[in-house]
């Protein structure tokens, strides 16, 4: 076999089911298919076990599973290393972040550093999970974190601090009371189960049946503007959007870290170092909006506003 067709057993064998492992590739299924087929056949032994759910490697497909991933590392640390020697600030960088971020803060910083790097192509995957900056997914990554991966190498910027929010317009109609229990909610749901203000909500308010659950923050923010109810959100999110009046300081506990972050292989990459020097000269003075430290307004002053 030879790198090519690794790819192709590697896929499958982490993905389980061929269009997983093509969405992965870049192709189609049955292209897969073909291929996986075709190894077979000519290493004269099978590597996968079919069922009605998916692929499951044989201890065949095992081994040459974890050749790939050798192979991979490799490949990818050389690539790594190659790149470390770029001392133009040029070509392309591939910036990892939140929707969150994305859409509440990063925009002007980005559209700044294309007008001042003209040389340098942008592209940036909003996506809530980490991704792989050893596997070169991204280069640089911008996100919350309360303690990045030994791996990496960057710079904690700022605390990111939250706190409750609701629309001037439900307000108005709410009852007046400083009694949170008494609102409508927005919550998230399952899927963000783990975030410190799902947590705050259930401890804080476990009676509380929320109104709405949202599977997004940008998600809770719009429904917090629309008048659903209250909202835990980002200060960065809150305070910025007009129809919002905060309900109080940033909760206890609550605060993260943003960091920017990149692998330590790619620190000296001409490119990363502009976008980072960058982005660290541009976000820094904006800490007062990304720790809060706005004008607090309690329920009843925003009802007599």
């Amino acid at each position: 076999m030879d790198w090519d067709d690794l790819r192709f057993v590697l896929a499958v064998g982490r993905e389980r089911t061929l269009s997983a492992a093509a969405r992965r590739l870049g192709v189609n299924h049955t292209t897969v298919f073909r291929r996986i087929g075709q190894i077979e056949t000519g290493l004269g032994v099978r590597l996968f076990e079919r069922h009605r759910d998916g692929y499951t490697p044989t201890a065949a497909g095992e081994e040459a599973v974890a050749l790939g991933e050798r192979l991979e590392g490799q490949i990818d640390g050389l690539e790594r290393q190659l790149c470390g020697r770029d001392t133009r600030p040029s070509g392309t960088l591939r910036v990892t972040t939140t929707d969150t971020l994305l859409m509440g803060a990063l925009g002007a910083p980005l559209a700044a550093f294309c007008r001042d790097h003209p040389a340098i192509a942008l592209e940036v995957t909003a996506a809530n999970p980490l991704a792989s900056l050893s596997k070169r997914d991204a280069d640089v990554a911008i996100r919350p974190a309360a303690a990045p991966p030994e791996t990496l190498v960057g710079r904690r910027l700022c605390a990111i601090a939250s706190a409750v929010y609701g629309a001037t317009a439900y307000l108005e109609a709410a009852p007046a009371t400083d009694d949170l229990g008494a609102h409508r909610w927005i919550a998230p749901d399952d899927s963000l189960s783990h975030l410190a203000s799902a947590r705050w909500l259930r401890a804080t308010l476990p009676a509380v049946q929320p109104a709405l659950r949202v599977n997004t923050l940008l998600g809770m923010a719009a429904a917090a503007r629309a008048g659903v109810g209250l909202a835990v959100l980002p200060c960065f999110l809150g305070d910025t959007a007009p129809e919002l009046k905060r309900l109080g300081p940033p909760l206890d506990g609550l605060a993260s870290e943003l960091w920017l972050l990149t692998h330590r292989d790619l620190r000296h990459v001409a490119r990363v170092r502009a976008f980072m020097d960058f982005m660290d000269r541009t976000l820094r003075p904006m800490r007062p909006l990304f720790e809060g430290a706005h004008v607090v307004r309690a329920i009843r002053d925003s009802r007599s506003s």
